[in-house]
């Protein structure tokens, strides 16, 4: 009774904020005009015949689809049509860029996911009629799983992730999130620690297949353009990674990086290279005004590398490589001898660790590890990974001398990988059994 009352509430919450969600829309538009093209297939209407019968996946963004590239070249192998979903124009934009001939073959389809409403649903599965649906991460949609659930779609989270505080708030009050989680069919999840989370919803049919970052490609040009680069800067000089930045954090690495040049530089040592990656583009600027104001010597990858990643002249003794690009975080982490993962010094939680441990870089990120607790605390316990509780303990940290720990994070990814194909196991006895309705 209490779900149905939600339910319903939620459809006409729907109506109440659509028109401010088409202002949103519109507004992201003005600085990503992709935001506005196709707008009919938010609500379920194509100009164009989608697959029938086809493996659907729903990436919200950009991490998503390449956490779940290994899959998917796994079903396009053996001749499974692939539907993908985006929000984000960020999303759609890297399913294009990965998989362009599949797609002008008709092998993959790629498509806006139907906004939040029953309607959209049953007009998008009536198109599709997917054997499978997978929403990757924690992607929870009351309508999405009910209209899949009416519709007879086997709709499973897939890479799924319980977070700590997230199950704490959840399992408080009415627990109306866990009641929509029980409408899904099942869940692929990391780690039997998410298996026993899920299943402590009510949720059946809890599968632990993994984690699928650890099967993503990595691009070998950025490696090899990393190594090139590398070797022009001496090999005295350390290099450090901070990978995806966010804007809270920006004083405390900023702090850093001043105070480590300053300290090698009173040692009569080469100062580290700093690269810097802030998460969001849209800061890309401000954060190279802030380290040129600090007395920083920075050098924008934009106009320092051509396309392909090469200097065409030297460096010179900069402080800060600002990776302001999309898609080339591989690059800017194989640069680094070791990475901070941002995100961890602040509430809202660390990203993820997964990339520079698969380029074999140790890694050390704040206190706030809750959102990637897989894989981090096991990582953490093998000694490849490590959190600090502030800036004063990260530049203590970052005075310790480098440590090879390659062999370390090689039995560790060994034992780490293989969950696209638990997964497409598991995707594979799904489709073999009636649907658990």
């Amino acid at each position: 009774m209490i779900l149905q009352v939600f339910l319903i509430l939620y459809r006409a919450l729907w109506v109440v904020l659509l028109p401010v969600v088409l202002v949103y829309l519109w507004h992201r538009g003005r600085r990503d005009p992709d935001y506005r093209t196709h707008l009919a297939e938010r609500f379920g209407f194509y100009d164009r015949e989608l697959p029938k019968g086809a493996i659907w996946l729903h990436a919200v963004s950009l991490g998503e689809i390449r956490s779940a590239t290994g899959l998917i070249r796994a079903l396009l192998a053996r001749g499974d049509k692939v539907l993908l979903t985006h929000f984000t124009p960020a999303g759609r934009r890297e399913s294009a860029r990965l998989f362009g001939p599949e797609i002008a073959s008709g092998q993959v389809t790629v498509a806006w996911v139907p906004f939040d409403m029953a309607w959209c649903y049953r007009r998008f599965l009536k198109a599709c009629k997917p054997r499978i649906g997978l929403t990757l991460e924690v992607e929870i949609w009351p309508a999405m799983i009910f209209a899949a659930r009416a519709a007879g779609v086997p709709l499973y989270l897939c890479n799924g992730i319980y977070g700590t505080r997230s199950l704490a708030r959840d399992s408080a009050g009415l627990r109306l999130r866990q009641r929509v989680i029980r409408g899904l069919a099942g869940a692929f999840v990391k780690s039997r620690l998410q298996a026993e989370r899920f299943a402590s919803t009510g949720l059946k049919n809890v599968i632990v297949t993994g984690e699928l970052r650890f099967d993503q490609p990595v691009p070998a040009q950025q490696v090899r353009a990393a190594e090139t680069l590398r070797a022009t800067l001496g090999p005295d000089r350390e290099v450090i990674t901070i990978a995806s930045g966010v804007q809270v954090e920006e004083e405390l690495f900023l702090s850093v990086i001043r105070q480590s040049r300053d300290a090698a530089k009173a040692d009569t040592r080469p100062a580290p290279l700093f690269v810097y990656v802030p998460r969001a583009p849209e800061r890309f600027g401000a954060v190279a005004a802030q380290l040129g104001a600090a007395g920083l010597q920075v050098s924008r990858r934009s106009e320092a590398l051509a396309a392909d990643l090469t200097a065409p002249t030297p460096l010179g003794p900069v402080d800060v490589l600002l990776g302001d690009s999309l898609g080339e975080m591989f690059f800017y982490l194989a640069l680094g001898n070791r990475v901070i993962v941002g995100g961890g010094f602040n509430p809202r939680g660390a990203h993820n660790i997964i990339e520079p441990l698969m380029l074999g870089k140790p890694v050390l990120t704040g206190p706030h590890i809750w959102t990637i607790e897989y894989p981090f605390v096991e990582a953490e316990l093998a000694g490849i990974a490590r959190r600090v509780p502030d800036g004063a303990a990260l530049l203590a940290a970052l005075r310790e001398p480098p440590v090879d720990l390659s062999d370390k994070i090689s039995v560790f990814l060994s034992e780490h990988s293989g969950a696209s194909a638990r997964t497409l196991q598991a995707i594979d006895r799904v489709i073999a059994t009636p649907t658990p309705f």
